[in-house]
Parts: C-alpha cells; structure tokens; sequence
C-alpha cells in the first residue's frame, strides 16, 4: 500500500501522555533487558545491536555484524541515526537517516529483531522544494492519542533568518514532526520544535509524570554551545516550557542523546564525536548531574567500530535471551 500524508493538520496539543512501557504494564525489573540500537562508520551497513543488564556494560550481539541492512535511499543508501519505539502492540517501529541530504527517512518495523518487514522511504519533507536534509528521525508513541509522532531536524533555507550563520556549513535547523496512527496515513510535516537557534537531535524522557524534550544546541559562532539541554511538556506533542541550562560537560561538543530511567537514576547518553567516543550523564531530579563516562563500556570503544548515534530501550528479557541464542547457535565452533 502507498504511503499516504493526508492533509489533516498536524495537532500538537492535547491531553497528558500517560507512561507507556509496554503494553502488558511495566515489568519487573528481572524480566527487563536493555537494548542499545545503533550504527558505526557513516551507517552504511546498517543496524547493529548490543545488550545490557544495568545500561552501562554493554555487549553486542549478531558477533557485531548489522542485522538490518539499508535499501532505502535516492542519493545514498545509508542507516544512520536508528531509533526504535515499541508500539502498544508489541510491534518495534524503526526510523532513521537514509542519507546526509536526503528529503526522506527509513522506517521498517519487527516483533523480534531478526525478521523485519519491507523497508520504506517516508517522504517528509518532500513537499519542501528547498530542504536541505531530514536528520536524526525520532519516533515515540503518544499513548493518549494512540498515535505516533515521528519528528527530525531540517534546514530549510532562508528559514527563521534572524539566526542564519550561527552553524556550520549554512545549516539552521528546527525539528519538524509528522504522526500516524497506521504508517500508512501521516499528517503532513509542520514545525515542531523552535527554541530559536539551530537545533538537532531531539529525544524524549519520562520523569516525574512529565515528559522531558532533551535537544542538541548546534550553535558554532560566535560561541560554540554544541551541548544538550532540556524543556518539559505534558504531551510528547507539547507545548513545551522553558529550556534548561546544558547540562553535559563544559566545552565539550556532543550529539545523539538517547535517555532511559533505570533504578532510581534518569541516564543520558550521547556521542562524543571530536574524541570518538560516548559518554553518559546520570541524575536523580533531573537538575544534579553526575557525569559517569568512565564507567561506560560499549563495543568497538577507541576503534573505528566504535557505537554511534542510536538508542536505549527497555525490553523484556526473553528477547534479549532469543538473540543471545541465536548469535550461540550461529558462532564459529572452536578448534
């Protein structure tokens, strides 16, 4: 069937989002795994997988190799940037960057990470003639609507002008949105978040019965911010309140935050990409952080294939003991 954006606007108020877990209610915490999406290099073999039990040791599964390789693309066939959400379900619905100046996305979608449906370009900003790009595609659920909301980041030129020249390359971005309750209808594109200055990035965290936008400032010039920062909302549609102070380290440029709660503990990741490597933030209430970097153990760390821009998410713990049976069943046997 076609993809079809309909021409129903794009609704960004609305009711307070209620936690959503899973869609069996939240489990215990002996029967949840953490599963770390991400890709290495420039994405061009596509989704790779780790595991963890306590989101800071992590392990990777499919002996390191992809497990989904990219077919969606027009200038490049790349897997940049996966993002996973679990629908209500059971479904994972997966999205990300199919190319640096691509005006679509990927999305495919799987029950168990080893057999996936067909993969397809969603044309999102394809009704921009100008847009430059369609960056860092999220994907959450809205469990009060009983849709999803997929946003990026695009510049279109000529754009929000009183901002022009403050990053690299030209490049002013704001985070647009689209949602869909099938992946066969999506309301059209629309501007989603503006904090007004070029922005990447953007994730959700729940906390506190609010959800938590967390959002890359891609300022360069004249002082580079290049951090992350957080805006509180009831709805992962919005509106959303005033923005934090950055809360990762000084001076250091970071990009791809992915967050989850494990424990008592709100834990950021995000890639240090000048030092080629990640790092990790974690918090009680959210205004204390703690950077915890040298405890964090990711495959390929201080190799070139080292883990990019991907995302944390709960699972139960059956999936993560499938895979970890098939990569038994299927490694090289000992001589």
């Amino acid at each position: 069937m076609a993809v079809v954006f309909s021409m129903n606007p794009f609704l960004r108020r609305g009711a307070r989002v209620a936690a959503f877990i899973f869609a069996t209610g939240a489990l215990a915490a002996a029967d949840t795994a953490y599963l770390f999406t991400y890709f290495t290099h420039n994405g061009e073999d596509g989704l790779h997988l780790a595991w963890s039990e306590d989101g800071l040791k992590w392990q990777a599964l499919n002996g390191g190799r992809s497990c989904l390789a990219p077919q969606i693309g027009a200038k490049e066939k790349l897997m940049r940037d996966p993002c996973v959400a679990r629908g209500p379900d059971g479904t994972y619905h997966i999205v990300w960057t199919s190319g640096w100046w691509e005006k679509g996305i990927g999305y495919a979608s799987t029950k168990d990470f080893v057999t996936w449906s067909a993969q397809r370009e969603l044309p999102v900003m394809v009704h921009e003639p100008t847009a430059r790009n369609a960056w860092a595609p999220e994907i959450d659920y809205d469990e009060a609507r009983r849709e999803f909301v997929i946003f990026w980041a695009t510049t279109i030129p000529g754009r929000f002008p009183a901002i022009a020249g403050a990053s690299e390359d030209g490049l002013n971005h704001r985070m647009f949105a689209t949602t869909t309750k099938d992946f066969q209808a999506f309301t059209p594109a629309a501007l989603f978040y503006d904090p007004g200055f070029s922005c990447i990035d953007a994730t959700f965290l729940r906390a506190g019965g609010k959800q938590w936008l967390i959002i890359k400032d891609e300022t360069k010039f004249p002082v580079p911010a290049k951090n992350l920062r957080l805006a509180s909302a009831d709805s992962v549609q919005g509106p959303f309140g005033a923005l934090s102070a950055p809360f990762t380290p000084s001076g250091v440029w970071v990009e791809g935050p992915t967050a989850i709660q494990i424990g008592e503990y709100y834990y950021v990741y995000f890639d240090v990409y000048q030092d080629h490597r990640y790092g990790v933030m974690r918090s009680r209430d959210l205004k204390t952080w703690e950077d915890i970097s040298a405890q964090l153990i990711l495959p390929g760390d201080g190799t070139p294939d080292r883990v990019r821009h991907g995302t944390v998410i709960a699972v139960p713990r059956a999936l993560v003991d499938r895979l970890r049976r098939t990569d038994s069943a299927h490694a090289p046997e000992s001589r």
